[in-house]
C-alpha cells in the first residue's frame, strides 16, 4: 500500500518512467490494452499461497536511496508525480515541501505540503501491494529481487492517502480506483507489473482485470 522503498543494488530503475498518467483521463490506447490482454493470458493463474511469514522487512527497510542520486525513494515518486513543486533549500531539490497532486484513482486535486499532520494526504502506492505479491510468487523470491520489486518506480504512484489506505492490500478482485477513468491505465499498469515479475494471479483476479480492459 503506502510504504515504498529504494535501496541500494537496484540503480538504474528509471523513476521519471512511470508517473501518474492522467493525461487524457488516464485511458489506455487500443495498443496498450492489446498489450495487456496478452500478458494477461500469459500470466499463471493459481490459489493465493498463505501470508505466512510476510513482514514488510522482507521487502527491505523504507526510504532508502537505492538510485544514490541523494534523495530518498518518497521524495522520487513525489518529484515525478507532483506538479509545481517546491523543494527545501539545500538539498538540491530533494526534498519535496509543497506540490499538487492530480490524484489519479479519486481525480481530486491535492495541495499537498510537507509536515507531521499534513504529508501523508498523499502517500505512495505500491500497484502490486507487497503482501499481494508476496502471496502470489514473491515469498519464493531472493531478498535481492524482493528490493528490486518494492523499490520499482513502474509499481510506485503517489496518490490520495485516504484511499490508499482504503485499498490496502487489496488486488484487482476486490478494490478498484473510484475514478473509473482511469481504470483501464490502473489495470494495465498491474498487468505490466505482475508479468515483469512473474507473478501470478487468482482465477478472480483475472476476471476482473478481464472485465477492465472488455471496456476500455
Amino acid at each position: 500500500m503506502s510504504t515504498a522503498v529504494m535501496l541500494t543494488g537496484c540503480a538504474g530503475l528509471d523513476v521519471q518512467s512511470a508517473g501518474p498518467d492522467t493525461a487524457g483521463g488516464g485511458k489506455a490506447d487500443k495498443g496498450e490494452v492489446a498489450d495487456a490482454r496478452k500478458k494477461l493470458a500469459d500470466l499463471a493463474v493459481k490459489g493465493r499461497a498463505p501470508k505466512t511469514g510476510f513482514d514488510r522487512d522482507e521487502f527491505g527497510p523504507a526510504w532508502a536511496d537505492v538510485d544514490r542520486n541523494g534523495c530518498d525513494t518518497r521524495n522520487d515518486i513525489l518529484k515525478r508525480d507532483l506538479e509545481d513543486e517546491t523543494f527545501k533549500p539545500g538539498t538540491h531539490d530533494c526534498i519535496v515541501l509543497t506540490g499538487t497532486l492530480r490524484d489519479p484513482y479519486g481525480g481530486k486535486t491535492i495541495d499537498f505540503k510537507r509536515g507531521q499532520d499534513t504529508s501523508m494526504d498523499v502517500q505512495i502506492d505500491h500497484l502490486i501491494p507487497l503482501s499481494d505479491a508476496w502471496q502470489k510468487g514473491a515469498q519464493r523470491w531472493s531478498e535481492t529481487k524482493r528490493k528490486e520489486f518494492a523499490n520499482d518506480p513502474l509499481n510506485l504512484l503517489a496518490v490520495d492517502g485516504p484511499l490508499n489506505n482504503q485499498k490496502s492490500d487489496a488486488d484487482a478482485a476486490t478494490w478498484l480506483p473510484p475514478r473509473k477513468a482511469y481504470r483501464c491505465a490502473y489495470i494495465s499498469r498491474q498487468i505490466d507489473v505482475k508479468a515483469k515479475y512473474e507473478l501470478w494471479v487468482t482465477a478472480a483476479e483475472k476476471s476482473a482485470m478481464e472485465t477492465i480492459l472488455d471496456a476500455c
